[in-house]
């Protein structure tokens, strides 16, 4: 079994203004189509590999063969990264916070507000290329952090039974045909297009 790229569930433009159709195309068909077919490409090398779960090939890097291990973090974490973003994001008003979201982020920040400066802030500070994540503890606390390249939580000890219920694309290819140099800009703009319903039900609220 290969991997596939997933259709958008919703149209390239849906996202307008605040994402652009254009990056939004190029975003889906070339970027997360590239990591697609280099992770395919890698786990041929190795066929035991294969039908194995994303989940489990980037939990477990340190079994894969030595000569495919970095393209499977890579591609596979680019993968498993971007099937995540298309769906925490929705057309402008077309989704709501819950209230029990909106008590979760208040009791673990303080404030929605204090929330959205945190993970606004996890985004702009990332060096380089990366992704900001809202993610749920194994203890049930919430908590916003950032990760390199397209690392994410299954290629972390400490963090491996996180549940990720919110994440944000900073590399440049995500952002930079409307915003430029301007990541702070795409940051807050990206709230108009969140899918809280998503949010909500990935974190059981």
């Amino acid at each position: 079994m290969s991997f596939k790229l997933p259709d958008l569930p919703y149209a390239y433009e849906a996202l307008e203004p605040f994402i652009d159709a254009q990056t939004m195309k190029i975003h889906h068909t070339a970027h997360h189509q590239a990591y697609v077919n280099n992770l395919n490409a890698a786990l041929a090398k190795h066929p035991e590999n294969e039908g194995k779960e994303l989940s489990d090939l980037l939990s477990n890097l340190d079994k894969l063969p030595e000569d495919i291990k970095g393209a499977v973090r890579n591609n596979g974490g680019g993968h498993y990264n971007h099937d995540f973003f298309w769906k925490v994001l929705a057309p402008a008003g077309s989704t709501s916070m819950s209230a029990d979201l909106e008590a979760a982020l208040v009791k673990n920040f303080g404030s929605v507000d204090a929330f959205k400066e945190e993970f606004e802030k996890a985004a702009l500070t990332r060096f380089g290329s990366g992704w900001a994540w809202l993610v749920k503890k194994a203890d049930g606390s919430l908590k916003v952090v950032s990760t390199p390249n397209q690392d994410n939580h299954y290629m972390c000890s400490d963090c491996v039974n996180d549940v990720p219920l919110l994440g944000l694309d900073v590399w440049e290819h995500a952002y930079y045909l409307k915003y430029q140099n301007k990541r702070g800009e795409y940051a807050k703009a990206f709230w108009n297009v969140v899918n809280w319903d998503k949010v909500a039900e990935l974190g059981g609220f």
